[in-house]
């Protein structure tokens, strides 16, 4: 007779990593640096989430929404580079810079605490 309190390789309930689901300092650090990167372009957020898409979701997932985000405000852009034909334009470019920067901060702080963060306003082009 076996003892039925013994686990064997078969149980029935599996055991689970308490960690799982908890991204990594270094992937917090990567998703946090591809929202940081926006300041300066579409460019950096696109490396990195293309060298590191494959080894973790959450890169994968943050320079999904850095790149979104960064292509949006560039649509914005160039739509407020047409308007500055009229003096809207002018102020429009700016309501967009503020915006670009403040949300950029604020993901950023987000990614680094592990936080799967969605821009507020943000076309999903790439999915």
């Amino acid at each position: 007779m076996s003892n039925m309190s013994e686990e064997t390789p078969f149980s029935e309930t599996p055991k689970t990593d308490p960690t799982a689901g908890i991204p990594s300092k270094d992937e917090r650090n990567l998703a946090m640096i591809c929202h940081l990167l926006g300041l300066v372009g579409f460019v950096g957020p696109l490396v990195i989430w293309l060298i590191k898409k494959d080894e973790s979701t959450v890169v994968d997932d943050q320079g999904k929404e850095s790149l979104n985000f960064q292509l949006t405000i560039l649509l914005a852009s160039l739509v407020s580079g047409v308007l500055a034909c009229f003096i809207i334009g002018f102020f429009l470019a700016i309501a967009v810079a503020i915006y670009d920067i403040v949300y950029i901060i604020i993901a950023a702080m987000k990614a680094n605490e592990g936080e799967l963060y969605r821009y507020p306003i943000c076309l999903r082009l790439i999915k």
